[in-house]
């Protein structure tokens, strides 16, 4: 009697508490029943606020996340001084579209010696004589233009050298990342550098241009240079990290042009890493480049003007900087593989819808689904190369994903020409749907690409 008694109590007891309950003083939910989406949800939210910002734990990061952040924004605000500078000097276009053009053949020329500067001497000293160079010429600038003596050959020869640091800087700090952070934080690390960036895309042309208009372009370069000073401050505050090729201990055994080609060889016959690099080149080479004709769509084409070309990538910069945030918080626990397959497939037909749309408020949405979908897969593009490739190879890996991103520029002059023949929409549509067949292509026939955690 006394078990039977005991069963009976713990039944009801049980049922009792599944039932919700009609006490006024009782206001516990059911804890048996709850509203799937409600607790996906709550888990997302929970999720987003710890994770976003995980690797900021680590004070190698945060350093190097600090000097992202002021390195980017000195490299935007060049975006508008640099143009603004060549075009009062000239009046032309053209000369507008050369010194743009002419800072990617330093960079496909030096990337690979840069990689394997990286992987054999200590990256940290590469990333401080980078950043002095550029803070260095921009104050160069600034006293020619104060004293009157400016030319157009000072700023050729001054996008040039830009280039050739440039080339050298970001191999080295790219490889950094992934010796700042344990390998489970490594996503999130190079989603917030990213958000650095592409916040640094937001604010720094608009405070370019409020500088020049209001104190003139010299001052814009000496800001611009106070923002390398801090970089370097920040960076020369990191710590060597043993046993990496941060260290200077890297790759001295063997020849510094065999050290190249290996670099190169691992690039390649690595079965994650050659899927990587051949997804990022064919989106640089092929998607990205509608971004040349943009001019073209928002005067002639959607009837906006300069104005409605600031919205228009206004919008790509808000769905760059949500999407990087989603990166930082959820890109560990997805198929990396799958989101850069599916990344740069929605990429290209969010370009080839673009292309064939002639409203505005239609437009600005696709930019900021453009904006999403490019910076995710770029953005896990980075992680997976970093993640498979071992740190004495980093630099020269990193230096080919740099080579491969620059190849943006051959798109540009792609897109041109056919834009000449056959429009804009025509050439800005046949080409991103030749990178969405391409990407297919890649997934189907490398398996490996698909498998990719």
């Amino acid at each position: 009697m006394a078990r039977t008694a005991r069963r009976s109590h713990t039944c009801s007891t049980t049922l009792t508490s599944c039932r919700r309950s009609t006490a006024p003083r009782s206001s516990a939910r059911p804890r048996c029943r709850s509203s799937s989406p409600d607790r996906w949800w709550t888990s997302f939210v929970s999720v987003l606020g710890r994770e976003t910002f995980a690797a900021l734990r680590h004070r190698e990061f945060r350093l190097l996340w600090a000097g992202q952040a002021g390195a980017s924004q000195a490299w935007w605000m060049d975006q508008v001084a640099q143009g603004w500078l060549m075009y009062n000097l000239t009046n032309s276009p053209v000369q507008l579209g050369l010194v743009q053009g002419i800072q990617a053949i330093p960079i496909l020329v030096l990337s690979p010696l840069a990689g394997g500067v990286a992987d054999r001497y200590p990256r940290k000293q590469q990333v401080v004589v980078a950043q002095m160079l550029a803070g260095a010429m921009y104050v160069v600038l600034a006293l020619l233009i104060v004293t009157n003596r400016i030319q157009p050959w000072h700023v050729y020869a001054m996008a040039v050298v830009m280039a050739m640091v440039q080339a050298f800087h970001q191999p080295a700090r790219a490889a950094m990342v992934a010796d700042a952070v344990p390998p489970g934080h490594l996503t999130n690390a190079i989603g917030l550098n990213s958000l650095a960036f592409n916040v640094a895309r937001s604010t720094g042309p608009a405070l370019a241009g409020v500088i020049i208009a209001a104190l003139g372009t010299a001052s814009c370069y000496v800001v611009q240079a106070m923002c390398y000073v801090l970089a370097t401050v920040w960076t020369l505050s990191l710590r060597p990290t043993p046993g990496s090729a941060t260290s200077g201990h890297v790759g001295r055994g063997s020849s510094f042009g065999r050290s190249i080609v290996e670099g190169f060889a691992f690039s390649w016959r690595n079965e994650v890493v050659r899927p990587a690099l051949l997804i990022a080149m064919g989106a640089s080479l092929l998607i990205m480049p509608f971004m040349t004709l943009l001019p073209v769509f928002a005067r002639d084409l959607l009837g906006v003007g300069a104005t409605g070309q600031g919205a228009l990538l206004t919008a790509m910069g808000i769905g760059a900087m949500c999407s990087a945030i989603l990166v930082a918080s959820f890109g560990d626990r997805l198929p990396r593989g799958w989101l850069m397959l599916g990344g740069v497939t929605v990429y290209g037909l969010g370009v080839v819808a673009f292309a064939a749309s002639t409203s505005f408020r239609l437009s600005l949405t696709l930019m900021m689904i453009v904006g999403v979908a490019h910076v995710s897969s770029y953005a896990l593009v980075q992680t997976v190369i970093q993640t498979y490739s071992p740190s004495a190879l980093r630099g020269r890996t990193m230096a080919v994903f740099h080579m491969a991103s620059v190849v943006v520029t051959l798109g540009s002059m792609l897109a041109g020409t056919l834009a000449s023949l056959a429009g804009a929409r025509w050439a800005t549509a046949a080409m991103g749907a030749a990178g969405v067949l391409l990407t297919i292509a890649i997934g189907a026939t490398l398996p490996h690409a698909r498998r990719i955690r």
